[in-house]
């Protein structure tokens, strides 16, 4: 499964897959470009630090010049390998999962019509994240990142 979350919006996408590969990775982001977001200049993407989630991904799935201009289009940030908790994605999914997944889905016909009704209702309700970690609580959480520098 993945997932990608707009948060000042409150939309989402989905995609169930057999599988989570590069080339499975790539064709979300070619559906994230070419059919929700068309008309902007940059897509952000925070996403973890997966060997999937790369640009070189879509050059194992497109041509050379539609890799390119899928890749022109995105800006990527990694969270912090100790941080996948910062993710709203994951924050996202965590709320899937329950309030969509509890107990075995045994078809994927099933998981992907559980997935888009509730994709659907969130998304018309414009259900946000309510982010409330800030910078300072991410230089206590996250100090080994933040260095300590003196005047």
């Amino acid at each position: 499964m993945f997932r990608a979350f707009e948060p000042f919006t409150g939309q989402r996408q989905t995609k169930v897959t057999a599988q989570r590969t590069k080339v499975d990775w790539a064709h979300l982001i070619k559906e994230l470009v070419d059919q929700h977001y068309p008309h902007v200049e940059k897509i952000r993407l925070v996403m973890d630090k997966l060997t999937t989630h790369t640009k070189a991904s879509l050059y194992e799935a497109f041509d050379p010049p539609e890799a390119k201009r899928i890749a022109d289009k995105l800006e990527v940030h990694d969270t912090p390998t100790h941080g996948r908790w910062l993710n709203m994605a994951e924050i996202e999914l965590s709320h899937l999962s329950r309030q969509c997944l509890r107990g075995r889905i045994a078809a994927k016909a099933t998981l992907i019509n559980k997935v888009q009704a509730w994709n659907t209702q969130r998304n018309e309700k414009h259900a946000k994240a309510h982010w409330q970690f800030t910078t300072d609580d991410a230089r206590v959480k996250l100090s080994r990142l933040y260095p300590i520098v003196s005047t």
